[in-house]
């Protein structure tokens, strides 16, 4: 009972970096408005700008650095590669605060947050393979799918607390009323104050992993670990078809949401405000599903049946979204709620199947070698989204549509064949 309730302890204790990883990668998607207008900033920047920085988040995630750090740790465990990393992660965020109140100039503050952005992203990112390792260690002969699920549902409200709490951090003024640079810079502070807590936690959950698994082999370190089993890993048809689903799955929901208020304000004829409830369901919806259907995926197995309803349940969404009546908003929020339902169940199944067809030696390169897949594909299909609805203004929605149906569909082949072959 002691060593059970030790687990629930160290899974606290990894959320949190998590939640506050979520909050400050989109601590400004519902007041991205504040960048249309550039002369009522003081910050001085405007929207191109702002879709620069955000960019900055996959550069060198997408550029290799996912796939050394994944090796490092393997190589070094998760207690200092990802004490490395989460240090990262809030340096790279604090970097990012002081580019936005310090009062320079905006070129200068653009540029200092470009850097800080790309050294969150690759941090965040390195940050949450640790976490996911770790819970597959702590977790291995217990609810596995359970306690992903339920970190990956406490995360992602992060990025509904960020949705919700920023608009009421930086109110929406009137008239040609100026935003000052503590007022812009306010969702930064509390993200990183998070970020900060975070770390705390995750010095914590070190001391209990050092007490856990004191010796270097269960410590999670390389157990011989060579540059030859990449190469196992990359030949694993299981492993591919994994990555593959992730690449598309994601996209589809991911990519989406970065376009949702272009697609569905004109779609359904609904405010921004509402379109923004409609988009706020996705992750409200995980918060409540991911960790149940975590439990069913540990209860009954059949991990790939999982996947597969979740990729049908996407392109439900998806069809709803592009053939749905015109200027109805039923029907934007029933795709949003199939949305929502995929997004839980594709990753409560798809996260615990990798230790599964992966020797724990290499788990972390595994899930690292998942997540840069993941990044270059989101890159790609978000500007691809982005060319889509700028080259077609009053088709633009429904072709954008047509390429998620298309994404969609790619998931549920993918998901197919999975389930044929019985990984999990």
């Amino acid at each position: 009972m002691r060593g059970r309730s030790l687990c629930w302890i160290a899974l606290a204790c990894l959320v949190v970096p998590m939640f506050g990883s979520y909050f400050f990668d989109d601590m400004f998607s519902s007041i991205s408005f504040l960048f249309s207008d550039p002369s009522r900033l003081q910050l001085g920047w405007d929207a191109a700008g702002y879709g620069l920085y955000t960019s900055g988040y996959s550069v060198l995630c997408v550029f290799g650095g996912l796939i050394v750090c994944g090796m490092l740790l393997d190589r070094w465990g998760v207690r200092i590669t990802g004490s490395i990393f989460v240090g990262m992660m809030t340096a790279g965020a604090a970097l990012v605060l002081w580019a936005i109140s310090s009062g320079m100039n905006p070129k200068q503050s653009l540029t200092i947050a470009y850097v800080g952005c790309m050294l969150f992203g690759l941090g965040s990112e390195i940050a949450g393979v640790a976490v996911t390792r770790s819970i597959a260690r702590w977790f291995k002969d217990g609810p596995m799918a359970f306690a992903m699920g339920l970190q990956l549902a406490i995360a992602r409200l992060g990025t509904a607390f960020a949705l919700v709490m920023a608009p009421r951090l930086v109110p929406e003024k009137t008239g040609d009323a100026i935003y000052t640079l503590p007022e812009t810079a306010k969702p930064a502070m509390l993200g990183l104050g998070l970020l900060l807590l975070g770390c705390i936690l995750w010095a914590v959950f070190v001391a209990l992993d050092a007490k856990r698994f004191p010796s270097p082999k269960d410590g999670g370190k390389s157990e011989g670990f060579r540059l030859a089993d990449v190469v196992d890993i990359l030949t694993n048809k299981r492993f591919i078809l994994i990555s593959l689903l992730c690449v598309f799955f994601y996209s589809s929901i991911i990519a989406f949401k970065k376009f949702a208020g272009a697609i569905l304000v004109p779609r359904f004829d609904v405010p921004a405000e509402a379109a923004s409830w409609m988009v706020s369901m996705l992750p409200f919806a995980t918060v409540i599903f991911a960790p149940l259907f975590g439990i069913l995926v540990d209860k009954f197995g059949h991990g790939t049946r999982w996947m597969l309803s979740g990729a049908v349940l996407a392109l439900a969404a998806h069809l709803l979204l592009a053939f749905a009546p015109q200027g109805q908003p039923f029907w934007g929020y029933l795709s949003m709620v199939f949305l929502g339902f995929g997004y839980s169940l594709v990753p409560a199944a798809m996260w615990p199947s990798v230790p599964k067809i992966v020797p724990d030696k290499v788990l972390g390169t595994a899930y690292s070698l998942i997540y840069w897949i993941q990044n270059l594909g989101l890159m790609l299909f978000k500007m691809l989204a982005g060319v889509i609805l700028g080259s077609a203004a009053a088709q633009g929605p429904m072709n954008v549509e047509l390429m998620f149906v298309g994404v969609c569909v790619a998931a549920l082949i993918i998901s197919a064949t999975l389930d044929r072959i019985k990984i999990a």
